[in-house]
């Protein structure tokens, strides 16, 4: 499992993979990612630790995941996430959260002051219909305002059946509307009954790929491992 990555490309910047409790949402059809997850607080101190001794905060700029939230990370690991930074002048960060937690983001900005926060969701579309009875995201918000209201950044998932070129156009569009950054995720095969749909595929790296490729407010992921994290 591969922990620590720098991006080079689009907005340079460190990526670490942290370890926490695990997702406490684990509805989404299409994820396994939760099982990167331990119960035990210190193992994850240690574990993360060792991944956040490789930032050189060469960019100023560091993204921090996790199999879940940011509010699932112990508070020793965000501790030193925000000791870390401020030794090696790092500014922004980037951190991960469900909507589940969205009443929380504002006293974690607080609790970072100081910073450039970034938040990021995992919205996958703004299709309701498609995202909460396919995908189960557990977004129980249409306005697409509402929705991004404590959020930076999002990240959306094409490449499954039912979506087309016009549903994916409208994403990123709105995407580019509301959010500062987007993240687009091609569905992998994973052990969840979800299966990308090749045909889905193509269309979106025939007509949209070439569009938005070289858009700096817009990563693409072919491959879940594409960000030099993951395994």
């Amino acid at each position: 499992m591969e922990r620590y990555s720098v991006i080079k490309e689009k907005n340079p910047r460190e990526i670490v993979l942290l370890r926490g409790r695990g997702c406490v949402y684990k509805k989404c059809s299409f994820c396994d990612y939760h099982t990167d997850c331990c119960s035990d607080d210190e193992e994850n101190v240690q574990l993360n630790h060792s991944v956040l001794s490789n930032v050189t905060g060469e960019y100023g700029n560091l993204e921090v995941i996790n199999s879940g939230s940011v509010f699932e990370l112990d508070s020793k690991t965000l501790g030193e996430i925000k000791h870390l930074c401020k030794e090696k002048g790092i500014k922004t960060i980037h951190f991960e959260s469900h909507f589940i937690y969205n009443s929380k983001i504002p006293l974690l900005r607080q609790d970072f002051d100081g910073f450039d926060l970034k938040m990021k969701l995992g919205l996958e579309t703004f299709d309701y219909d498609f995202r909460e009875k396919v995908l189960r995201k557990g977004i129980d918000e249409k306005a697409p305002a509402r929705i991004a209201e404590n959020f930076d950044e999002a990240n959306f998932l094409f490449g499954i059946e039912g979506q087309n070129a016009r549903s994916m156009l409208r994403d990123i569009e709105l995407g580019l509307q509301y959010f500062e950054r987007i993240c687009i995720n091609i569905m992998c095969p994973n052990s969840t009954e979800m299966k990308p749909d090749r045909d889905v595929i193509e269309v979106f790296m025939d007509k949209l790929y070439p569009i938005y490729k070289d858009n700096d407010r817009v990563d693409i992921l072919i491959n879940n491992t594409d960000f030099g994290v993951g395994d």
